[in-house]
């Protein structure tokens, strides 16, 4: 008669169940900090870490992850760049974003990609256990919660794909530095750029700046 080892068995059994959790951060005390919150107060421990959009798509290569916690940008650009190729590759991979950047700007267009957990970095430690307890074992949602639109705010009307080329604008980038950046034509970028000013009634860059400042969008 066989032997069947039932611990080993168990234990097996509850490693498959565990979620794989993947970090997208470019400071590794937030994801060293996110990690041994999930560690110590879920129990999860099959979690990866990565810094930038490169290692972020390397990890997903390499591994079937059903949860992706992210911040909006990265050391080497905006994940709003790889959301979509993200989404159309793993549609089933679970996605929260966790980011000083306002969820009343964003949250619409993470909606767009199906994302519907939105974290802001200033919440208290107590929330975002919850939150991550929630986003993780797939309970309810919390973009619908956060991202009320601010009156006035004059980002929260720009598309997903002009939030993009904001990013790069805001950091001074050329028009054919971006549109190679984003592959997109230049006049592509060009009209992005006029909308964008358009949008936010800003001048100039002076001005534009000025705005990402009091709206707390950070480059």
């Amino acid at each position: 008669m066989e032997l069947v080892d039932l611990k080993s068995t168990q234990s097996e059994t509850q490693k498959r169940m565990q979620p794989q959790i993947l970090i997208a951060d470019d400071h590794s005390m937030i994801r060293k900090g996110l990690k041994l919150n999930i560690q110590l107060n879920l129990g999860y421990t099959d979690i990866s870490e990565a810094s930038s959009c490169t290692s972020l798509m390397q990890e997903l290569v390499k591994k079937r992850y059903t949860h992706l916690i992210l911040d909006i940008i990265l050391s080497d650009g905006s994940t709003l760049e790889v959301i979509p190729n993200i989404r159309r590759v793993y549609p089933d991979l679970k996605i929260l974003v966790f980011s000083m950047q306002p969820a009343e700007i964003y949250g619409e267009a993470l909606k767009q990609y199906g994302i519907n957990y939105y974290l802001s970095k200033s919440t208290g430690e107590d929330e975002i256990g919850k939150m991550l307890n929630q986003f993780i074992n797939n309970e309810g949602t919390t973009i619908q919660k956060t991202a009320h639109r601010q009156i006035g705010n004059p980002f929260t009307s720009l598309a997903p794909r002009e939030l993009e080329v904001l990013h790069y604008v805001l950091r001074g980038t050329g028009t054919k530095e971006i549109a190679d950046t984003l592959n997109l034509k230049m006049n592509t970028v060009s009209t992005m750029k006029t909308r964008i000013y358009e949008k936010t009634n800003a001048t100039n860059i002076k001005e534009l700046l000025e705005l990402a400042s009091l709206y707390n969008v950070n480059f």
